[in-house]
């Protein structure tokens, strides 16, 4: 084909050469911890590559002046000062050079008619080496939204272990056991000198069911026990003040102390309280158990809303705040403050005094068939009277969910995910509290049973009033044994 005069064709080995070559630091590894996501990397580091070459070396084709067009990609007007200078160099460097038959010169890949003066081509549209750089930073930002997507929180989960300066646990499942059996066994021996405080967790305020059973149970045993009626949604610090407020509250209406039970947020929000206010609580608190919290943070809640991750481009964290702040009237910070960065920087300023008798307790969810059937009964709904009852009760239709099911769902993507044994919200490993002791039972109990009963009606489940009540008279031992100890110190 011939070749149009003013447009000469550009070299093969022009054509040819790739706008840039993605050797083995440019694009690293996603995760080598990841072996199957090596060869997913590499593909995309090859699509990449060839993607790119659409910024590559341009021509382009101006109507007023002899510039030829190669291809139709995005291109960048040069200021005409610039214009000017570069063509002037340039015709002043190849004068004698060039005959007026000879090839233009090409100048960033837009070849110019050497005849031409440079105030023909200063609207000339060229190709910037910044296009080529654009494009290229742009799938290095996807490929690191990626590797931050997929590692999520592997390197935050169960920071709180090898943390240093944090104090060791000392394993108290063993005698856990023996106290629950013996409650089974008609056995109670919580005190009814001191005032029990649940401390309810996150999404509360919308389940009226939340610890009412162990509430019952321990009333019925002459306990004085109440459930802290704090907007779950709100802040940790939020939280921690009204908490301070209740315990006082408590104390001077009844003159006894007070031990503390939180569950999930609750107990962290109950840890705060103690940390940001012992001063004015360390005469007035007896414990503090902490059941299945996200004491050193939660994974569901870092990843999603962690920032620069693919989930940006659909805005996840819109969402989350649209839920939370307009649907069930909470605050966004109550789900921030669970975050691992959140947990990191809260801790390192606020720890829990070491004088401060600490349980924690932790389970591993199951994801058996059966339980990923299991019903839980979250609340009650009264119909109408339709007929006259005996007993002039109104009827009451259980309200239930699959809870189970959830549960068993997320315990099963954190195991795959990160490898980590959890109860479906909280891995096992953030559940611990630095410096307390643990309880590590090996039955299969999700993030919802503590707190909301199942309608399986077998009778070899464990009974969560049982082990809230078995949780705090381990708190009792334990206080007694921290006492004694501290009494021997100062002896």
């Amino acid at each position: 084909m011939e070749e149009e005069p003013g447009n000469p064709r550009r070299s093969s080995e022009e054509s040819t050469t790739p706008f840039l070559s993605l050797n083995d630091g440019l694009i690293p590894q996603l995760f080598t911890s990841v072996p199957s996501l090596n060869e997913a990397a590499s593909y995309l580091a090859q699509s990449t590559s060839l993607f790119t070459r659409c910024f590559s070396d341009y021509s382009v084709e101006y109507p007023s002046s002899g510039v030829s067009v190669a291809h139709e990609q995005e291109l960048t007007t040069f200021s005409s000062t610039q214009n000017g200078a570069l063509l002037d160099s340039d015709r002043s460097s190849s004068s004698g050079s060039h005959s007026a038959t000879d090839t233009p010169p090409i100048h960033s890949g837009v070849t110019i008619n050497s005849s031409e003066g440079p105030s023909q081509n200063t609207s000339a549209l060229v190709q910037s080496n910044n296009s080529g750089q654009s494009g290229l930073s742009m799938f290095q930002g996807l490929i690191e939204r990626a590797r931050r997507t997929v590692r999520g929180s592997a390197d935050d989960i169960g920071w709180l272990q090898h943390a240093s300066g944090m104090p060791s646990v000392e394993d108290g499942t063993g005698r856990f056991m023996e106290i629950l059996d013996n409650i089974r066994h008609g056995l109670h021996k919580l005190p009814n000198s001191i005032v029990y405080l649940l401390v309810p967790g996150l999404f509360s305020n919308h389940g009226p069911l939340y610890f009412v059973s162990t509430k019952t149970s321990f009333s019925k045993m002459g306990l004085a026990c109440h459930i802290a009626k704090i907007h779950s949604e709100a802040s940790v610090e939020k939280n921690a003040r009204e908490i301070k407020e209740y315990i006082e509250e408590i104390y001077w209406g009844s003159q006894k102390r007070v031990m503390l039970l939180g569950h999930s947020k609750g107990g962290v929000d109950a840890a705060a309280a103690l940390s940001l206010y012992w001063s004015d609580l360390k005469d007035k608190v007896v414990g503090l158990a902490l059941a299945q919290s996200p004491y050193g943070g939660s994974p569901i809640a870092s990843d999603i809303l962690r920032e620069g991750q693919l989930g940006d481009y659909v805005n996840i964290r819109r969402l989350m705040e649209i839920i939370i702040c307009k649907v069930i009237k909470g605050d966004m910070q109550a789900l921030e403050d669970l975050t691992y960065e959140r947990r990191k920087e809260f801790l390192t300023k606020h720890q829990l005094p070491s004088e401060l008798p600490v349980v924690s307790f932790h389970t591993e969810a199951g994801i058996t068939p059966a339980v990923l059937a299991t019903l839980s009964h979250v609340a009650h709904a009264e119909l109408p009277l339709m007929a006259p009852l005996s007993a002039g009760e109104s009827p009451k239709l259980p309200v239930v969910i699959p809870l189970g099911a959830a549960m068993a769902a997320c315990a099963q993507l954190l195991q795959i995910r990160y490898g980590e044994k959890s109860d479906g919200l909280v891995t096992c490993r953030d559940a611990e509290v630095p410096g307390s002791t643990v309880v590590r039972p090996k039955c299969k109990l999700d993030h919802a049973w503590m707190v909301y009963s199942s309608l399986n009606g077998d009778p070899s489940d464990w009974d969560a009033s049982q082990v809230c009540e078995a949780l705090l008279t381990l708190l009792v031992e334990v206080g007694q044994r921290k006492r004694h100890e501290f009494a021997m110190k100062d002896e």
